[in-house]
């Protein structure tokens, strides 16, 4: 193997106070494991992502780096710009500082023992290794019934995403130069990246209970997530308003046949209850139809105007406080 390349971990962060103390002395095991086994330069670093945290998250970040410059970097979004956004930021960031980057959450749930095996697979000539859960057992039933159902609901959908895999990947440079040439607003990394291609494989790991603190994605934005991850990668949702649309046509033509026949076949009168039922559900079809375009043209919305997906207001590497 050539000399030990450059490992920057990007590890975004919102409200993070109460695990940040573990995790990176964890994270600092590992990667004085990886160095001294000669798997990673020196010059590697763990970059936490403050998004615009209400707590203590960035002074403790702040103060990590200046007691250990060697390990710890930070960078200091302007203000909250969502998880996958922080991601992106840390990544656009450090990608002409290092060789390869890894992402992961700071809640310690995915197995960072798994650092090492990544690694080795991209010495292998891996250009993107997926992190991906061997099973659900920490989830509960809810949980893993939703979060299965969504992966097979995108496949179904058309993306291109590995199943149970989250945020937790390695990524080469070259990677990272390809991905800063994706410019959308509406960002869904995990159905971006593999539409990138290269050489890729994926490692099995069991995901851990939550650390400390609580987690940062109830119910409401898992489905804004979920929503967003499809329309951002999948027109399918238009083509079955159109052939919904068609079968309703088809529909109300047998009903109109049906009404000249019953009319003129003396037996007319029809029912209250059956005329109501039809009026709700085909005003129900039509508002669902239009809340799926409004979705479409709010994205649409949202990409022309082409504003900045995250602001770097602090970039905390090698001694040195750069504003940008």
């Amino acid at each position: 193997m050539t000399a030990p390349e450059i490992l920057y971990m990007i590890v975004p962060c919102y409200n993070e106070q109460e695990v940040l103390g573990e995790t990176s002395a964890q994270l600092k095991a590992k990667y004085t494991c990886l160095i001294e086994n000669k798997l990673i330069s020196p010059e590697s670093r763990i970059v936490f992502v403050n998004d615009g945290s209400k707590d203590e998250t960035w002074n403790i970040i702040s103060k990590l780096h200046e007691d250990e410059p060697q390990f710890f970097s930070g960078i200091n979004l302007a203000h909250n710009s969502g998880h996958q956004n922080a991601v992106l930021a840390g990544l656009m960031t450090v990608r002409e500082l290092c060789d390869m980057a890894i992402t992961m959450d700071a809640d310690l749930q995915d197995d960072i023992n798994t650092i090492d095996e990544m690694v080795k697979k991209y010495y292998e000539g891996n250009q993107v290794v997926y992190g991906v859960r061997s099973a659900r057992k920490t989830d509960t039933f809810f949980k893993k019934f939703t979060a299965e159902g969504f992966y097979k609901f995108m496949k179904l959908m058309g993306a291109d995403v590995v199943y149970n895999h989250a945020d937790f990947r390695l990524m080469s440079k070259r990677v990272l130069n390809e991905l800063a040439d994706f410019q959308e607003v509406n960002l869904f990394l995990r159905g971006m990246i593999p539409l990138i291609g290269f050489q890729s494989c994926n490692v099995y790991y069991e995901r851990h209970e939550r650390f400390a603190g609580e987690s940062k994605y109830p119910l409401k934005k898992m489905m804004s997530f979920a929503i967003n991850g499809i329309t951002s990668f999948s027109t399918k949702p238009l083509k079955f308003i159109t052939g919904l649309g068609f079968i309703m046509s088809i529909l109300s033509v047998c009903a109109f046949i049906w009404a000249f026949i019953a009319k003129f076949g003396g037996f007319s009168e029809l029912g209250w209850s059956s005329t109501m039922c039809s009026i709700w559900l085909i005003g129900g079809l039509q508002l669902f139809c239009l809340g799926i375009i409004g979705e479409y043209v709010g994205k649409i919305y949202a990409e022309v105007k082409h504003r900045p997906r995250f602001i770097v207001a602090d970039f905390l590497n090698n001694d040195k406080n750069q504003n940008q």
